[in-house]
């Protein structure tokens, strides 16, 4: 091959499974960064200091500290769900974690004016949206039944084109 040619490369499908996995992760990527960001932020750290989550009536507590922990244990765990899971429980609760998650990140941005946090938030909600999308798009087994999707994830025209050269 010269310079001038280009090469034709074979693109492959990700499974299901691990685009959810991976979406889920990017997810909290960004939900971690966007509160560590949070801490160089003068409200923050007087908030924390003062034991309290700064323009809200939460109080820093055990209780508080609690129900965050399972708040950002539930899409933790999302990740080996997504991965592990039979399709069809897999497709549901990722549909549903994924939209309330949603929901809640949406609901944070009520008065918010620091752009950082906003521009996290939205990404967020748009990953959220995308696992929803993904879940809701499973592919079901007819479609690989029929021939459509090869047990590879490749479409078997692809496949019979691909044997002929």
């Amino acid at each position: 091959m010269n310079k001038n040619q280009t090469a034709d490369y074979h693109d492959t499908r990700v499974d299901v499974k691990v685009v959810l996995g991976g979406l889920w992760t990017t997810m909290l990527f960004v939900f971690a960064y966007v509160d560590i960001f949070g801490f160089w932020r003068a409200d923050v750290i007087n908030g924390a200091l003062l034991k309290e989550v700064p323009g809200t009536a939460f109080e820093i507590d055990q209780p508080f500290l609690v129900l965050i922990t399972v708040y950002i244990l539930i899409p933790s765990l999302m990740v080996i769900v997504s991965l592990l899971a039979p399709a069809k429980t897999n497709r549901t609760t990722n549909i549903i974690a994924s939209l309330i998650y949603a929901v809640s990140v949406g609901l944070s941005l009520v008065g918010e004016t620091w752009i950082y946090y906003i521009l996290g938030s939205i990404v967020e909600v748009i990953l959220l949206l995308a696992i929803a999308r993904t879940a809701w798009t499973w592919p079901t087994r007819s479609a690989t039944a029929t021939g459509a999707i090869s047990t590879h994830g490749t479409r078997a025209v692809e496949n019979q084109s691909h044997a002929r050269l």
